[in-house]
């Protein structure tokens, strides 16, 4: 049972959490009735300040739970999420100055709505708006997990543990709703400034701290098995898949795209991108976690007590709370739990835009500005507690598994938003249909590979041994997007030379 030395930390930075969260609606202020404004800010966020939003956006606390929790179970195998960012990158600063200089010009907000003016399709623009939709629901869900995670090792041993934490789960995300419709993107900034500083003191400490009180890292991997030192050669097919796959789907996400277009200019972003890998080296330090606890003795006892199912995702805050002060572990824990309010924040923000600008619009092409706003906000609102009624109602390890659906959901989009930034003679029927094949044999794929079960694994074997399956999916997906595109183009030019 933890001290109320942790409690009180806890607690009283989250009230400063809060009250950044609501100033939010007086910093750089302006007219939160318009939609750029208060999803994007204005788009007047300058280099640091899309460092920090990006930064809290994409480092999620399912990235504090997560990956730890991967290499605590399976070793090796999680460590392809730190080269991974390091391509992402790559991969951002490729496509996405090209999309927020057309954003700016044209008034973009979504990546759906780009779609829509470049193929001339409704229906295209639909399809995306809702992939985009229904791919970040499970990744709100997850970070809802963290903080559950942080909750659950704080909790332990009072009375009615779990009544409190589904109460506080609540209340959090209650709080998280008044301040995201009144401040939007502005209060989703502050506090990202707010968890930031929080996750990278708790990282440098945690490096130095933990390894002086084990003795070294050699007792942590003396005491792993031999598989989280090295990957087997039958995994290696699944490491770089999972690099490709999960490289070119993180900005794809909607979230990841409202970050973007915040920023001011199109060289405040290629800045803010660049610096984005320092978040890596975080990342990886965030893995080696889950190699650091099998050294303290404290925090093994307490994951003892748990199913073996699902102690991988307490890793991180009992490996904190078994090995650092009380009061310092009190900030730590809120690092990690602010780290999943913020991004379900903006995650919910880019859903809405979607479900407004690029379905009920569609719908309702007359729909007033004033009436867009209004549907915007309420449907963030909304999209947040979807999630979180979604975590009551199903195991968390079922919920973390179901984020290997949403990368396989997301990156099908990949032929129409990123290709479609540089490609002329793609069209929109082959896009169409491109994109139905990718997402229906990548979730038969996952079916047949968990034997239509509950999903545990993303990766389909094949003749070269395991394979993530988006990045089949996708291989599918761009054949006939490509092939069938050439086709028409070839019988246009046909056309008009007859």
């Amino acid at each position: 049972m933890i001290g109320w030395d942790v409690i009180t930390v806890f607690v009283s930075l989250f009230i400063i959490f809060i009250g950044l969260g609501f100033y939010g609606k007086y910093w750089r202020r302006g007219d939160l009735n318009q939609v750029h404004e208060w999803s994007l800010g204005g788009r007047r966020l300058g280099t640091t300040l899309v460092f920090f939003l990006i930064g809290a956006d994409l480092y999620t606390a399912y990235s504090f739970v997560a990956i730890p929790s991967g290499v605590f179970a399976k070793g090796a195998l999680y460590f392809f999420a730190i080269p991974y960012v390091m391509l992402t990158f790559a991969v951002a600063l490729v496509t996405m100055p090209k999309l927020w200089t057309l954003s700016r010009e044209k008034g973009y907000i979504t990546a759906s709505d780009f779609v829509k003016d470049r193929f001339s399709s409704r229906t295209l623009s639909i399809m995306i708006a809702i992939t985009g939709i229904v791919a970040e629901l499970p990744y709100i869900a997850l970070q809802i997990v963290g903080m559950q995670a942080v909750l659950t090792v704080m909790l332990a041993g009072y009375a009615n543990a779990q009544m409190v934490t589904e109460i506080s789960l609540l209340v959090a995300f209650v709080i998280l709703a008044a301040f995201t419709y009144s401040s939007g993107l502005r209060g989703a900034t502050l506090t990202a400034i707010f968890k930031d500083i929080l996750v990278w003191i708790t990282v440098i400490v945690v490096i130095i701290a933990v390894p002086i009180s084990i003795g070294g890292f050699g007792n942590a991997f003396k005491a792993a098995k031999d598989n989280y030192v090295t990957l087997p050669d039958n995994l290696v097919p699944a490491y770089a898949t999972l690099i490709l796959g999960s490289a070119l789907a993180l900005y794809l996400y909607p979230h990841a795209i409202t970050g973007v277009l915040s920023a001011q200019s199109v060289q405040k972003l290629r800045s803010s991108t660049a610096l984005l890998p320092l978040y890596g080296v975080g990342l990886a330090i965030l893995a080696l976690m889950g190699i650091l606890v099998f050294a303290v003795p404290g925090a093994m006892h307490f994951l003892a007590g748990f199913p073996e199912s699902s102690r991988g995702i307490l890793v991180v805050p009992s490996l904190i709370l078994y090995s650092l002060p009380g009061w310092f572990s009190g900030i730590a824990l809120l690092g990690i739990f602010v780290g999943g309010l913020v991004p379900a924040a903006i995650m919910a923000m880019a859903q809405a835009n979607l479900l407004t600008r690029n379905i009920i619009k569609e719908i309702k092409p007359n729909l007033s500005n004033t009436s867009e706003i209004r549907i915007t906000k309420m449907s963030s609102t909304v999209f947040k507690f979807i999630a979180l009624a979604f975590v009551f109602s199903v195991p968390a390890t079922y919920a973390i598994s179901l984020q290997l659906l949403g990368g396989i959901l997301i990156v099908q989009i990949l032929p129409a938003v990123f290709f479609g930034l540089y490609v002329k003679s793609l069209r929109k029927i082959p896009l169409i249909v491109g994109l139905v094949a990718g997402i229906f044999s990548g979730i038969y794929m996952l079916e047949m590979a968990n034997s239509f079960g509950q999903l545990t694994s993303s990766l389909f074997k094949t003749g070269f041994g395991p394979i993530y399956i988006a990045v089949i999916a996708l291989g599918i997906n761009l054949a006939i997007s490509f092939a069938g595109s050439a086709i028409l183009h070839k019988r246009e030019i046909k056309n008009q030379t007859s």
